[in-house]
C-alpha cells in the first residue's frame, strides 16, 4: 500500500486500534451537535500517556495572513494572546521573521521545500507544483516520523499529500477541481444539515467585518483546533509525530464569534500606519508621475483605498478577535499535549504564511513589501533538556524565514540538511552560533492587484531596500527608528552609502537571474512579470506555457542550477 495514497480510514487504523472504534473514528463522526467529542469508555487512549520515541515530536501550528506584530509577546498591548505568549515564554521568539513571497501559495512553498522563491520556482500567487525534490512531510516521513496535516495547505490537487500519511483539509470553500469538498465542509454538513457555512455573508478577501452568524462550534477555527486535539488524543504509535495544524484565519472573512469581539470592547486598537509617500507607488506610471488622491470608495475586496480610520479600526478589532479565538484553540492543543505526556518531548512552532496590511498606507491584504504584509510570527518551543545557549523566553533578532523550518526540522530529527537548501537550521542561532548566519533575507512578489505592484526587497529587520521592477522606483526605510515605514529615505544624501550597500545586496540576491533582473550592477526595470522561474517543476500546464513563451534571449542568459544538482 502506497503511503502517498493512504485513505483517512487507513490512516486512522494505523493509529493503533479498530478504525471504526469509538475513539478512532474520523472527527466528523465523533462530535456531537455541541461540537465536542462524547465521553469514551475506560479503554480511552487518553487515560495513559503517549509513547515516547527517541526523536522529538514536531508540532507546527500556523495561521493564515497573521501580522508579526499581532501578538502580545511581540509587544502589542492591544491584542489578547495569552496561550501563544506562554509558548514564547517557554521557548524562543524570532522577532525578525519574514515571508519571502507574501501570499499564500509561494510562502507555503518556501515552508514545504526549504527553498527561496527563485529556487522553488513560484515568484507570486501561482499554483503549488505537484512534486518537489525537497518536501517537508515526505522527508520527515523518510526519517521515521508519522506525518499528518490538519487545516489549510493550499496545494493542488487540494488533497495532495507531498508525503503526509494523511490530511484533513479546510479550504474556506475554495474549489479548484471538480467534485472537491473539504473535510471541514463535509463535517459541517453532518453537524448542520441544510445550513449555509457562509451564512455570515463576508467574502474571502473582504475588508468588511462582522460576528460569525452560526454557533461558534461550527466555525472553521473551532473545527481545526478540535480536530487537532482529537488527533493528539488518539495518537499512540511508536513513531515520532510530525503534526501540522494550519488555521484558515485570521485571513478574511474577519468573522470571529461575538463573544471574542466583546473582549475588545473599549480596546485601544492601533490606527493604520501612514507615510509621507502614501499613494506614490500606486499612482506612478511612465507617463503620469503626478501624485493623485487615494481612492475613498471601492468594492469590499479593494486592494487599496482610504475607507476611513473608523472602518479600518473596526476591521482590525475583528482581526484581533479572530486571533484570540485561535489562541484559545492553541491553548487546548497545548493542554492535550501535556495531558498525553508529549509536550516536554516536542518541538512546538507557531508561525504564519504572511501578514495583512490592515489598511497600512491604505493597502489591504498582502503581496506588498511592507512590514504588515511581510513580517510574520515565529516562535519555537524546544524539548525539555534540549541543548541551547539561549534562555527560555529569549528574543532573537537574526533575519529568518519560512525556508528555515525544513532544515531545522531535519536537524532536530537527526537527518542531514542538503547542501544546496536555501534555508538554514535555527538550531545554529539558539546554540549561540551567529557567525555565518545570513546578513539579510530576500523578499519578492510578482505582479498582483495592479501593474506596478511588482517588486523585490532585502531586509535584516533593521533596514529595508525595495525596488519596483516596472517603474524603477526605490524605497529605503530605517525600521529601527521608523518601524511603520512612514518616511522613504532613498533620497537622503546622508544615507547614500548605506543605501548603496543595500542596493548592492538586492543585486546579489537577483544576480543569478541574469540581465533580465540585473544590468550594469544595478537592479533592472522589467516590462513583463515573471511568475514562475525556470526552477519550477515542469508539471503545471500554465507554468510550462509561460516558460515556453518567455523571451528566448532573456531565458538563454540564465545559468540554471537544478535543485538536485
Amino acid at each position: 500500500m502506497s503511503k502517498q495514497n493512504i485513505s483517512r480510514k487507513q490512516a486512522l487504523k494505523q493509529l493503533g486500534g479498530l478504525a471504526l472504534g469509538p475513539c478512532l473514528a474520523p472527527s466528523f463522526l465523533l462530535w456531537g451537535k455541541d461540537g465536542h467529542r462524547p465521553t469514551t469508555s475506560s479503554q480511552d487512549i487518553t487515560k495513559r500517556p503517549a509513547k515516547t520515541p527517541k526523536q522529538p515530536h514536531i508540532i507546527l501550528i500556523m495561521t493564515d495572513q497573521h501580522r508579526g506584530d499581532a501578538l502580545g509577546c511581540a509587544g502589542n498591548p492591544a491584542i489578547k494572546t495569552p496561550n501563544i505568549d506562554a509558548l514564547a515564554r517557554e521557548g524562543t521568539l524570532f522577532n525578525r521573521a519574514y515571508s519571502s513571497a507574501p501570499s499564500c501559495t509561494p510562502a507555503r512553498t518556501c515552508l514545504l521545500t526549504g527553498m527561496d522563491p527563485w529556487h522553488h520556482g513560484l515568484l507570486g500567487y501561482g499554483r503549488v507544483a505537484r512534486k518537489y525534490k525537497y518536501e517537508l512531510p515526505r522527508m520527515l516521513g523518510e526519517g521515521g516520523y508519522y506525518t499528518f496535516g490538519i487545516g489549510k495547505n493550499h496545494w493542488f490537487p487540494q488533497k495532495a499529500l507531498h508525503g503526509f500519511n494523511g490530511t484533513l483539509v479546510d479550504e474556506s470553500g475554495r474549489i479548484e477541481q471538480e467534485g472537491y469538498v473539504s473535510d471541514y465542509r463535509d463535517w459541517f454538513r453532518l453537524q448542520a444539515p441544510g445550513e449555509d457555512p457562509d451564512k455570515t455573508g463576508l467574502g474571502w478577501n473582504s475588508r468588511l467585518a462582522g460576528p460569525y452568524a452560526l454557533d461558534e462550534k461550527l466555525h472553521p477555527t473551532h473545527w481545526t483546533g478540535q480536530t487537532a486535539v482529537e488527533f493528539i488524543d488518539n495518537y499512540n504509535l511508536d513513531a515520532p509525530l510530525y503534526l501540522k495544524i494550519s488555521f484558515e484565519r485570521p485571513h478574511s472573512p474577519y468573522d470571529p464569534p461575538q463573544r471574542y469581539i466583546d473582549m475588545y470592547a473599549g480596546a485601544d486598537i492601533p490606527a493604520p500606519a501612514k507615510g509621507e509617500w502614501d499613494g506614490e507607488i500606486y499612482n506612478y506610471s511612465e507617463d503620469d508621475t503626478k501624485r493623485k488622491a487615494i481612492p475613498r470608495t471601492g468594492p469590499a475586496d479593494a486592494a487599496i483605498g482610504d475607507f476611513g480610520e473608523a472602518e479600518a479600526r473596526k476591521t482590525k478589532k475583528h482581526y484581533y478577535a479572530s486571533i484570540t479565538f485561535i489562541d484559545d484553540q492553541v491553548g487546548k492543543i497545548i493542554a492535550k499535549l501535556k495531558e498525553r505526556g508529549m509536550y516536554d518531548h516536542a518541538v512546538i512552532c507557531f508561525t504564519a504564511d504572511h501578514g495583512d496590511e490592515m489598511g497600512d498606507h491604505y493597502h489591504w491584504r498582502k503581496t506588498y513589501p511592507y512590514e504588515g504584509s511581510v513580517r510574520i510570527p515565529c516562535i519555537f518551543k524546544w524539548p525539555a533538556g534540549f541543548d541551547t545557549a539561549v534562555k527560555k523566553g529569549s528574543v532573537l533578532d537574526a533575519p529568518v524565514g519560512l525556508q528555515d523550518f525544513l532544515p531545522t526540522f531535519l536537524q532536530v530529527s537527526g537527518q542531514q540538511i542538503p547542501a544546496n537548501m536555501d534555508g538554514k537550521s535555527l538550531l545554529k542561532l539558539i546554540r549561540g552560533e551567529r557567525s555565518g548566519w545570513r546578513k539579510y533575507i530576500g523578499i519578492e512578489h510578482a505582479t498582483t492587484y495592479w501593474k506596478n505592484n511588482y517588486w523585490a526587497a532585502v531586509t535584516d529587520g533593521k533596514a529595508k531596500y525595495i525596488w519596483f521592477f516596472r517603474t524603477g522606483q526605490e524605497q529605503f526605510f530605517d525600521l529601527g527608528k521608523d518601524p511603520k515605514e512612514s518616511r522613504n529615505l532613498v533620497n537622503a544624501t546622508e544615507r547614500k552609502d548605506e543605501i548603496a550597500l543595500w542596493r548592492s545586496r538586492l543585486v546579489e540576491y537577483l544576480q543569478e537571474r541574469g540581465p533580465g533582473f540585473v544590468q550594469n550592477g544595478k537592479p533592472a526595470k522589467r516590462t513583463e512579470t515573471l511568475l514562475y522561474s525556470p526552477h519550477y517543476p515542469d508539471t503545471d500546464e500554465t507554468a510550462a506555457q509561460q516558460l515556453k513563451d518567455w523571451n528566448k534571449e532573456e531565458r538563454a542568459s540564465f545559468t540554471i542550477k537544478k535543485t538536485g544538482d
